[in-house]
């Protein structure tokens, strides 16, 4: 019996103090950081890295009349704690993504538009988030609402068919967007990633003056299009009907020349077999007329003496 109450009293120590324990630590994983507020007031902050440090120890230097001192503790894993009097919130430092619901903005032309975004955001300075938002919900409205304000400030400087057709811009005014948001949720101590707009959408009423501007505009452009091609045709065309010309006016040219050197050679050439055998030169020029007069059906009345007969009747 003796043995079994001391047993029951060891067990008894063992339990209180894994509550104690428990009471007086609190566990931080490596994906989290954390505030210890002691009576409702930020007491300390950890986070995982020096890196993280400063960026709290920043925050905190411009809220300093509001949470006076603030201690900035880093490494995760076990920390201690006054039971029943800190109070520890744990923040996870991965990135969290926000679907924001569809809304409505305006564009320059006075269009409609619907737009369904997403933003990447995260806790990068807890002190500041606990005493600026306290909860991710909260977060969540206040960036839907900042978000909402910068792009209905943007999109009303651009035209409704631009935004729908221009998918270059759209990217320029996202990434804008992202850099202006984390900007202004620095305050809250929130990091701001990436906007993007996953859908836009027309209401009803704006399916067919939008439509048909955008057709409008397309028919603009191909109109320009085919009129830049006929300007760039005609302008090809009469630079080859210059070039037809040249190139026939020296091929005249040439052809010309060509046929002047071979008269003047075959004159050359006769003149030469004339002066080598004259006789010869006067048989053959008899024999090209003789060629030239009679032919299968011919029939010749001619005197015997006649030159043209000279040949016909041999010697």
């Amino acid at each position: 019996m003796k043995r079994l109450g001391r047993f029951w009293i060891f067990l008894g120590i063992v339990v209180v103090l894994l509550v104690a324990f428990g009471l007086c630590t609190f566990q931080m994983r490596e994906d989290q950081s954390a505030s210890v507020l002691r009576f409702g007031k930020i007491v300390s902050v950890y986070v995982k890295t020096e890196a993280q440090a400063a960026i709290v120890r920043e925050g905190l230097a411009s809220q300093s009349d509001k949470l006076g001192d603030v201690a900035v503790r880093v490494g995760t894993g076990l920390h201690l704690r006054i039971p029943f009097i800190d109070q520890v919130k744990m923040y996870s430092n991965m990135l969290l993504t926000y679907d924001t619901a569809p809304r409505q903005v305006v564009t320059s032309d006075k269009k409609k538009l619907i737009f369904d975004n997403n933003a990447q955001w995260r806790i990068d300075n807890p002190a500041l988030f606990e005493i600026t938002m306290g909860r991710v919900e909260e977060a969540q409205k206040r960036l839907e609402d900042i978000l909402y304000s910068k792009m209905n400030e943007k999109v009303g400087k651009v035209a409704a068919t631009t935004l729908i057709t221009d998918k270059a811009l759209v990217e320029e005014l996202q990434d804008e967007l992202a850099t202006e948001m984390t900007a202004t949720m620095a305050a809250f101590g929130i990091e701001v990633f990436d906007i993007r707009v996953k859908r836009t959408e027309l209401p009803q009423e704006n399916y067919e003056s939008v439509y048909n501007r955008m057709i409008s505009e397309r028919q603009r452009i191909a109109a320009q299009y085919r009129s830049e091609g006929d300007e760039e045709a005609l302008k090809i065309k009469s630079d080859t009907d210059k070039q037809i010309v040249i190139i026939l006016s020296e091929a005249r040219k040439t052809g010309e020349t060509l046929k002047g050197e071979g008269d003047a050679e075959a004159a050359r050439i006769y003149n030469e077999a004339y002066g080598k055998d004259p006789g010869f030169y006067e048989f053959y020029n008899w024999l090209e007329m003789y060629k030239a007069t009679v032919g299968a059906n011919t029939t010749l009345v001619i005197p015997s003496d006649s030159p043209f007969a000279k040949f016909l009747y041999g010697p």
